[in-house]
């Protein structure tokens, strides 16, 4: 089975197994790695914002003009930014790493 690499903002890495068919955003959720996903990755937020290691950047399918829309939203937003829900694993992905930012922006919430 494929495996990526989570890696916390403190610089903590947690490598999980990553079944094929699985979004990262899902990924995470099950290895219990903090990563928010507001909209259950509905591509309605940027809360699932990761920043792809550049090594792997080339080797994902190219953001949608939605996802890169989302991404204009992210906090910390960077060259290799991406939504983890659009993020679909596979076995050419097995050794994938990607680097969780310090805060996210969750425009979904309330605001009173």
């Amino acid at each position: 089975m494929p495996k990526m690499t989570f890696i916390a903002p403190d610089g903590a890495r947690k490598e999980v197994e990553a079944p094929e068919g699985l979004s990262v955003l899902e990924i995470a959720h099950r290895a219990k790695i903090e990563l928010e996903g507001a909209c259950e990755g509905s591509l309605a937020c940027s809360t699932c914002h990761v920043v792809v290691a550049p090594e792997w950047h080339d080797k994902l399918k190219p953001a949608s003009e939605d996802e890169e829309d989302m991404l204009d939203l992210a906090f910390g937003l960077t060259s290799t930014s991406r939504l983890g829900c659009q993020i679909i694993m596979k076995k050419e992905l097995d050794g994938l790493t990607v680097t969780l930012p310090a805060a996210t922006r969750n425009m979904m919430v309330d605001k009173k």
